[in-house]
């Protein structure tokens, strides 16, 4: 596979497995060396005349170029940032405030990432009406419930495409054609899907689309906001006038370019990692709920992300076992947000129907295209072995298992 990780290690137990892609990703090589090249040979100003201000404005408009192609974009359209929340941001509040004349009404659903949750509670206070969706049992946002909660002062609708928990993905076609007769603005948070899979603004009929580069095996820091031309949107960093005056600031040339590089790879090989990301998902699916007493799949069996498994415990708390896993030395992460002074299940898990008990025994376990089938084996083996021992010393375990 061009540009994949090769693994010649033959012992999954002798090193670090690392399965929370959904988190961030490894850098590819490829973009490294891409990165450093910026870095030592292109490092002029994009906005200068010179000859190194003039290769970085070239690298700067191929990446945009890549990643306007990937999208089924034209190069205009592409507003680089600093990453998936500050796309986010500039698409939400950008959009109110270019906008607030003709309405202050905004539809969201109930398990958007907190950077697209937190800029409505912002908005809320500012006047503006929000209205979040529920989603069933598998995480789906019904678009019926989205044009009964359309109103004439309705200027925003933003919908995540799939999910970053439970993996889901969204109906956005249906939805987003449905608005696009009603001319309501349509932005998603692509973050997860971009070059995991088929993301065609046409044919998702989205106005704005967020993307990130530590997702796809680029750099951390650099992003990118799809607009599509004739969409308003009010900038939020003011300066030199840079991105078309949307994002002022001098360009990150070697994160752009690092973020093009893996946009690049990423998209032709595509169809190998969804197949081969499915395959190894669905095994992983059947042998936990084959050999796991009181598990559940979260998250919809087929619309989903090709590598993102989600499962509940029951009996005991998904932090437990991330941090057991990573003694035997595997990556993986909990549904919980926990901190010093309080544990949260995730929103997302509670949105979708589950008890308190079963958000806190979720685990993901999303896998990338550098894993290998032994590395799941084995993961599989010790997480069996963890989940007994946390429920031989749990309470509620002892409760109803009794002898």
């Amino acid at each position: 596979m061009n540009g994949a990780f090769t693994n010649n290690n033959n012992s999954a137990k002798n090193k670090y497995i690392y399965l929370d892609h959904a988190a961030t990703t490894p850098v590819l090589a490829e973009v490294v060396s891409r990165v450093n090249e910026c870095f030592t040979r292109f490092y002029g100003n994009a906005s200068e005349p010179h000859l190194p201000g003039r290769d970085a404005k070239e690298i700067l408009e191929n990446s945009r170029t890549v990643i306007a192609e990937i999208l089924g974009a034209k190069s205009s359209e592409i507003t680089f940032t600093s990453g998936g929340t500050e796309s986010n941001n500039l698409a939400i509040f950008g959009i109110a405030e270019a906008y607030g004349k003709n309405g202050n009404h905004i539809i969201t659903s109930e398990i958007e990432h907190p950077a697209v949750l937190m800029p409505m509670k912002v908005l809320s206070r500012k006047g503006y009406k929000i209205t979040y969706l529920p989603v069933d049992s598998n995480g789906l946002v019904d678009p019926g419930d989205l044009k009964k909660a359309l109103k004439p002062k309705t200027i925003l609708v933003s919908i995540m495409h799939a999910n970053n928990i439970v993996g889901t993905i969204q109906p956005i076609e249906e939805i987003g054609h449905f608005l696009k007769e009603r001319n309501v603005i349509f932005h998603t948070d692509a973050v997860q899907t971009f070059c995991n899979t088929r993301a065609n603004v046409d044919n998702l009929g989205v106005d704005l689309l967020s993307l990130s580069g530590h997702k796809i095996y680029g750099p951390k820091g650099v992003g990118a906001l799809y607009i599509r031309k004739g969409t308003k949107i009010m900038p939020h960093i003011f300066g030199g006038g840079q991105e078309q005056g949307r994002r002022s600031g001098t360009e990150n040339i070697p994160g752009i370019a690092g973020l093009a590089k893996a946009s690049e790879i990423g998209f032709r090989t595509l169809d190998d990692k969804i197949r081969r990301l499915s395959e190894m998902r669905d095994y992983l699916k059947e042998k936990i709920l084959g050999n796991i007493e009181e598990a559940r799949f979260n998250g919809h069996p087929l619309s989903r992300l090709p590598g993102n498994c989600n499962f509940s415990f029951k009996y005991i708390e998904g932090e437990a076992i991330v941090l057991r896993m990573d003694m035997v030395g595997i990556a993986v992460s909990s549904g919980s947000a926990c901190s010093s002074s309080s544990m949260k299940p995730t929103h997302t898990l509670k949105a979708m129907g589950l008890s308190n008990e079963d958000a806190f025994g979720s685990l993901r376990v999303t896998i990338g295209f550098e894993n290998t089938y032994e590395e799941i084996d084995y993961f599989i083996e010790e997480v069996k072995k963890i989940i007994q021992d946390l429920r031989n010393i749990s309470p509620l375990y002892k409760n109803i298992h009794k002898f």
